[in-house]
């Protein structure tokens, strides 16, 4: 039997943020074995603790959604994070826990109740017109200048004209699942501007990872803050992102984007047990 916590990231108030499973001592579990968990879950994802390999490291996670593994994610970095620290398992040193992944070293600090990733190096990808017109009618709608953006998940970022445009999508989740994999990315991140407000509303749907809509996406919206600060939309360096109103939950992601995208959140433990594997 080993211990699992059922995590809320981006949230103080269970149900309301995005959930992760967090297997809290994954030693002598095969890949096979985590990808049938990740699948039983049938979370966006769930993570699985190792001991590090590094000094520099105080833990290793692999991330799997229901259908394939992640190199990194936000909400599973930040659930987890929180899972350990509650545990007593792993002290943060001067407010900071480092956390090795498949994509490197990620830098946590933990702040009273909120923890905040260090986002790791971003990169643009191209898009072809064609591409973008095709994703324009799975949406049924206008973007403004979308581009893939690989912080080690790869987004297609996209601003939409207004809130009530980006909160009435409705895509053809087999046809985006299908541009998905032809694009090699992990999903689209979609957001729009709240009038007189540096907020924005975020919505995130990863159909090829087995992930209709992502309640509250912390790597997409690390992404989006990138593709933001480059293409010069950012009026303040710190913004507050609100995601999961179409799915039921009310997420809040707080961006800064300085010489780093920092990427942090509330979390909340929701379930605790055992798990029998």
């Amino acid at each position: 039997m080993r211990p699992i916590k059922f995590v809320d990231a981006f949230s103080n108030e269970p149900f309301k943020g995005n959930p992760v499973a967090v297997v809290l001592d994954a030693q002598g579990l095969s890949e096979d074995q985590m990808q049938t968990v990740a699948r039983w879950t049938n979370l966006s994802e769930t993570t699985f603790v190792l001991p590090p390999t590094h000094p520099n490291a105080d833990y290793t996670l692999r991330i799997f959604t229901p259908r394939t593994e992640l190199p990194f994610a936000g909400h599973p970095t930040l659930g987890s994070a929180h899972a350990l620290v509650e545990s007593g398992l792993v002290k943060p040193k001067n407010g900071i826990l480092v956390q090795q992944c498949a994509q490197g070293f990620v830098p946590i600090r933990v702040d009273g109740g909120v923890f905040t990733l260090e986002l790791p190096d971003a990169k643009f990808k191209e898009i072809s017109q064609e591409d973008i017109s095709t994703l324009e009618s799975i949406l049924k709608c206008k973007l403004e200048a979308p581009a893939p953006v690989d912080v080690g998940p790869t987004f297609v970022i996209g601003r939409v004209e207004n809130i009530e445009t980006l909160l009435g999508l409705d895509p053809d989740l087999n046809r985006l699942a299908e541009l998905e994999r032809k694009l090699e990315v992990t999903g689209i991140t979609l957001f729009a501007d709240y009038p007189d407000s540096t907020d924005i509303e975020v919505r995130t749907f990863a159909p090829s990872s087995g992930v209709s809509e992502d309640p509250v996406c912390g790597s997409g919206n690390g992404a989006l803050a990138v593709f933001r600060k480059c293409r010069g939309l950012l009026e303040t360096p710190s913004y507050m992102a609100k995601q999961g109103r179409k799915v039921g939950r009310d997420g809040r992601v707080y961006i800064t984007v300085n010489s780093v995208v920092r990427v942090g959140g509330e979390c909340v433990t929701c379930l605790k047990g055992e798990l029998n594997v």
